[in-house]
């Protein structure tokens, strides 16, 4: 019934705008029709589910929208990415693009701390975020906490105008970005407001037990070696970590060590704990990002 809705109003969308006869019969859907809208309705219907196993529900609306895009060519589901979809999101259905992050994905699912080392425009924050807003949707956990280490790269946040909030929020905007292209604004704003998510600076992790959490740390190469430990050990029981960084682009003064880079020897064999390494191939981003990532590597390589 959650499928096809009450009274099966989830199937009157499909009914008005294909000719093919749906019979539904237990667990199965027969399709009797061209083999094109056969096809297309399949897809259609793996769509469907996947948005009810996602989200627990599924409107009419939404069968709308997943009408919409399979007939634009914008299907996602298949049989060969299917596990790799991580959330059905207000605009598309966000899921791995490239090998590494599949393996990102599978290290996320198998393990409770997931460490994704790699340059920008990777897509290591933002499929963590759609972990996160996935898991919080299917009840998995009841919030999600988003912390970046509040180091200023080449600017002063103190020169910025406002109080601590106003001035840290700017430093934040990325986390705010990647969860505005998931929820909708009134169902975000709730959530912040009722702190099911909390967006903040690392150091107000301290003394915290994090339970029934989903956690991730951003920019997480400009942690410290005590911030680092302070935040692996917050997490509480039924919670996940993904920590993400790029060692590359270290912001800490000369005098600190990275608490990623250090991580990255301590924890390597520990179990339940994973690790995913993306390179340049990886980027997601504006087609530039790649080339600019390899311009730069090849002027440090030069001048070495």
């Amino acid at each position: 019934m959650l499928l096809l809705g009450y009274n099966d109003s989830n199937l009157k969308p499909i009914e008005d705008r294909f000719n093919t006869n749906v019979t539904v019969r237990g667990d199965n859907v027969i399709l009797k029709g061209t083999s094109e809208e056969v096809e297309l309705l399949e897809k259609v219907f793996k769509e469907m589910v996947f948005v009810l196993n996602t989200t627990g529900r599924l409107q009419t609306k939404d069968v709308d929208t997943i009408i919409d895009l399979t007939v634009q060519g914008k299907e996602i589901v298949s049989e060969n990415d299917f596990d790799n979809i991580v959330l059905y999101s207000k605009k598309d259905v966000i899921k791995a693009k490239t090998p590494n992050q599949i393996v990102y994905i599978k290290s996320v699912k198998e393990n409770d701390i997931c460490f994704a080392i790699g340059p920008a425009g990777t897509g290591k924050t933002f499929l963590a975020v759609a972990f996160a807003v996935s898991a919080l949707k299917k009840g998995i956990v009841k919030k999600i906490i988003l912390a970046r280490p509040a180091v200023e790269a080449g600017e002063s946040l103190g020169f910025l105008p406002g109080d601590f909030r106003e001035k840290i929020d700017p430093y934040l905007r990325p986390l705010y970005d990647a969860l505005e292209e998931m929820l909708p604004f009134e169902q975000l704003k709730n959530y912040i407001e009722k702190s099911v998510i909390e967006i903040v600076p690392l150091a107000f992790m301290r003394g915290r037990t994090l339970n029934n959490a989903f956690v991730i740390l951003d920019e997480a190469q400009n942690a410290t070696i005590m911030q680092m430990k302070m935040f692996l050990t917050r997490l509480g029981p039924n919670s996940k970590a993904i920590i993400t960084g790029d060692i590359t682009q270290i912001d800490l003064p000369s005098f600190s060590q990275s608490g990623l880079v250090q991580v990255k020897e301590i924890l390597k064999n520990i179990d339940g704990v994973g690790f995913t390494y993306f390179d340049k191939g990886d980027v997601v981003r504006h087609k530039l990002v790649k080339d600019i990532i390899d311009a730069y590597e090849k002027h440090y390589e030069n001048n070495k």
